[in-house]
């Protein structure tokens, strides 16, 4: 039995829960987040209570992998709601003599030291400020900002002899000695 499964998920006053099958949107002002959740779990909205509840369908009890999905679906279901309601956000630091970010429209263009400049297509939904060498990303869905962060870092890891690259802002790159000259 997943006891984080069985706790049930506040929804605040501002958020507006529609359920149509195993379809789930959560919307609140502009910010809107659908989500799909298996077959073998059941989604319950309790209007009086203003409550989401996880559980298992019936008949899926033994199965190991509906108890996973039980948790997993009561996860994503809270971070969607955090995502509409307060947002979600990552901040990478670009490092390097010559290494900049810029936003061009819709498409952030990175020079990473390499002869051309890479250019990365902005996701729908999410925004992307770039402050002198900080790219801070911005949305309400938690695994997209978190996938277009990697994405972005993925196009120069920071090295470990002069800590050059991009990296998240609260990330300790461990770094190497260089070679000792004349030992």
């Amino acid at each position: 039995m997943s006891r984080l499964g069985k706790k049930p998920i506040a929804v605040p006053a501002n958020v507006k829960v529609e359920l149509k099958g195993r379809e789930v949107t959560l919307s609140s002002g502009s910010k809107s987040l659908k989500f799909t959740h298996r077959p073998e779990v059941g989604v319950a909205w309790d209007e009086g209570a203003r409550s989401l509840s996880v559980s298992i369908v019936p008949g899926h009890e033994a199965s190991g992998g509906a108890r996973a999905y039980w948790g997993t679906t009561r996860a994503l279901l809270n971070n969607m709601i955090g995502g509409v309601t307060k947002g979600y956000e990552k901040t990478l630091e670009v490092v390097g003599v010559g290494f900049q970010a810029t936003v061009n429209g819709r498409n952030i263009d990175l020079k990473l030291g390499f002869a051309n400049t890479i250019r990365l297509a902005i996701p729908t939904g999410l925004d992307v400020t770039v402050d002198k060498q900080f790219v801070k990303i911005a949305g309400p869905d938690k695994q997209l900002v978190g996938q277009f962060a990697a994405d972005i870092r993925a196009k120069r890891k920071p090295e470990p002899y002069n800590g050059k690259g991009v990296k998240y802002v609260n990330e300790v790159i461990r770094r190497k000695e260089g070679k000792q000259v004349g030992a």
